[in-house]
């Protein structure tokens, strides 16, 4: 097809010009939605009580309503590197977060210290953004027997929706250091 005059080249260049100007419309209305959710990283640290304070250990208050002193190893004894997988249940009256460890190392070191620390307690820290008040000790369940299915679970001092934030944190940690969840907890 032959042009005598520049009419229809100029048309085409307007309908160009037109055409991207919707297309740049419609990805500035759309735009490119990630996911939040999918970048949050959780932390959490679990801690054992010592009766006898020394060097290597601290004191600690948990719980805000009520607060209680309890002194504690300073260095976690499992943290979210060891961590599968974590959900929040419903529990009677409220809820509760549930933790599974890694077998490698995480569900061993639970068993061991919930064998061997019967009557102490577990002191949890723990973190669900990047600000620092959005974390703090958030329970100290009693070791009341052997755990040993590298499940630990705690009610935590926390809302609800702060719950639900750092298990889809520690979730995506999990994600980014092992892969998915195993079928069995999900």
């Amino acid at each position: 097809m032959r042009f005598c005059d520049g009419t229809m080249l100029i048309w085409m260049q307007q309908f160009n010009l037109k055409l991207a100007a919707v297309f740049l419309a419609l990805a500035l209305l759309c735009g490119c939605q990630t996911d939040k959710n999918s970048k949050a990283a959780g932390a959490l640290r679990v801690h054992i009580e010592v009766t006898v304070p020394t060097a290597t250990s601290q004191s600690v208050s948990v719980l805000r309503s009520t607060p209680v002193l309890v002194t504690i190893q300073k260095d976690p004894v499992l943290t979210e590197a060891n961590i599968v997988a974590a959900k929040v249940i419903d529990t009677p009256g409220g809820f509760a977060v549930q933790v599974k460890f890694d077998d490698d190392t995480g569900a061993w070191i639970l068993q061991q210290y919930s064998a061997a620390n019967p009557g102490k307690h577990f002191v949890i820290y723990g973190q669900w953004t990047d600000k620092p008040g959005d974390g703090r000790w958030l329970a100290a369940p009693l070791i009341t027997r052997r755990i040993a299915d590298g499940v630990l679970s705690f009610t935590p001092d926390a809302s609800r929706a702060e719950a639900d934030q750092l298990v889809n944190g520690l979730n995506n940690v999990a994600k980014r250091n092992r892969g998915p969840a195993p079928k069995m907890f999900k």
